[in-house]
């Protein structure tokens, strides 16, 4: 059998992602936090990028010849195709102003929040440390020590490990140790929970022997609210291990948790949807996002043939060329995403008007259908973005739910169904609170049928301890 070379002909085709395309799609993905910093280095790498609201009425009367930085807002009703006809935006958005849907927020909440710079469990024992007048070692010991407290105000560090590190004695340092957990808040230094709250005690004078036996030998049953087998371990009544606990609960088994310096994350909406009557209004959220403009003065360097290097040129057309993808792409992304936002509020009008129990099953291929694009572009779309309503703020995603069937016809909406379970454990006895299995038959009454198991993971979704832990005396 011959082995030979041949050479064909062959047509197909293909789908292929040009630069235009693949910074669309980045865009549509991108958190709104995420887009104004890849905007802002947009801006610093690209001489032909500018951003309409750093613009001077000085600036602007020195260059007469500008282009205005203001253009007619986008019709709303305006559809894009998907795929765009990159070639013709010069003619089609020969504008390089602003492109901005209206910014009025009506009755908008405050998001912003101005607090001072919180002090640190770290510098707060290192005050109360400097307030002992220590020695210079025992300030070099003390640091030492401190700097291994953990931000739960844990010492994550034994007494050996310190001392292979510092090169000081272990007795030293155990007196060190035991000086830090007198500093302020109660609990601090110590290497485990039955310590920590040993020290608590002890520092609000709590004289309890029964209080005392049931940290140091009866912690894990304490956890699980095993009180009987508790009362005949230690041999007294039930009434008295109660008591006991109730002392025990209100010790803090995090001390150092109030000190924590982390920053509390506030969420922007991208989208807010007022209720205007009897319909829905939808305004995007353009604050704080850099008005895009191409600088004039570059664009007609170009445009009318000016003596500058053939290099310069080349460069200057692809930063141009890029500069206007990047503004037509933040124009499609504001448009898609006002499109499904308004085709949200079609299918879920019953969550817009009464709330999450008349959320309705939704998946990805709906709104795709119904604003004619991929279910891909949807799930970008609604990524890492969020919309305030009269019902809260929630993320896009949240609309799209799973569907749970009736036994007499129709479906109900998984979150629904959560927020039926969340409601029966807050109005449960708290004494007798419902197992899975109870939440399981109460839902099979109301025409809701779902196995335990899956009552056991809605209810670890939204953080909810079983019944055993949430049972009260």
């Amino acid at each position: 059998m011959a082995i030979e070379l041949q050479q064909n002909l062959r047509l197909q085709q293909q789908l292929i992602m040009t630069p235009q395309l693949q910074m669309a799609i980045k865009l549509l993905q991108l958190s709104r936090l995420e887009m104004v910093e890849m905007i802002q280095q947009e801006i610093e790498t690209n001489p032909t990028l500018e951003d309409a609201r750093t613009l001077t009425t000085d600036e602007e009367a020195e260059n007469p010849e500008a282009e205005p930085s203001t253009t007619p807002e986008v019709s709303v009703e305006e559809r894009f195709d998907n795929y765009l006809d990159w070639q013709q935006y010069l003619d089609e958005f020969s504008s390089t102003g602003k492109i901005h849907f209206e910014s009025e927020q009506k009755d908008a909440p405050d998001l912003e929040a101005f607090t001072t710079a919180r002090t640190s469990l770290a510098d707060h024992l290192r005050w109360q440390l400097l307030m002992t007048q220590p020695t210079t070692e025992e300030e070099d010991i003390g640091s030492l020590i401190i700097g291994n407290i953990n931000k739960d105000g844990y010492l994550d560090a034994t007494v050996a490990e310190i001392a292979s590190a510092d090169h000081h004695s272990e007795e030293m340092i155990r007196q060190m140790i035991t000086r830090i957990q007198s500093f302020d808040p109660p609990g601090v230094g110590a290497a485990d929970l039955r310590e920590c709250l040993l020290l608590q005690t002890a520092h609000l004078g709590i004289d309890s022997p029964l209080v005392d036996k049931i940290i140091r030998n009866h912690l894990k049953e304490l956890e699980t609210k095993q009180y009987k087998i508790i009362a005949r371990s230690l041999k007294c009544d039930i009434s008295s291990i109660i008591a006991a606990v109730k002392v025990i609960q209100r010790l803090d088994p995090k001390p150092g948790d109030k000190f924590n310096d982390d920053q509390q994350i506030y969420i922007t909406p991208d989208v807010y949807v007022y209720k205007e009557g009897d319909d829905y209004l939808i305004l995007l959220n353009d604050d704080d996002i850099p008005r895009l403009q191409i600088n004039s003065y570059y664009k007609k360097a170009v445009q009318r043939g000016e003596k500058i290097a053939e290099e310069t040129r080349t460069y200057l057309k692809d930063r141009l060329r890029s500069a206007e993808w990047l503004i037509k792409s933040i124009h499609h992304r504001r448009k898609t995403i006002y499109n499904v936002m308004e085709s949200i509020i079609k299918f879920q009008r019953d969550f817009f008007d009464h709330g999450i129990s008349h959320l309705k099953p939704m998946v990805l291929r709906d709104v795709a259908d119904d604003i004619e694009m991929h279910e891909s572009t949807i799930s970008r779309v609604t990524n890492n973005k969020y919309a305030y309503t009269p019902q809260g703020l929630f993320e896009l995603k949240f609309f799209f739910n799973s569907s749970i069937n009736r036994s007499h016809g129709g479906t109900i909406a998984s979150a629904s169904v959560q927020d039926k379970i969340r409601k029966l454990i807050e109005s449960e006895n708290h004494k007798k609170p419902f197992s899975d299995k109870k939440i399981t038959e109460i839902l099979e009454a109301d025409d809701v049928h779902i196995a335990r198991r899956t009552v056991a993971k809605y209810r670890e979704m939204m953080g909810i301890l079983p019944s055993s832990k949430r049972k009260q005396y």
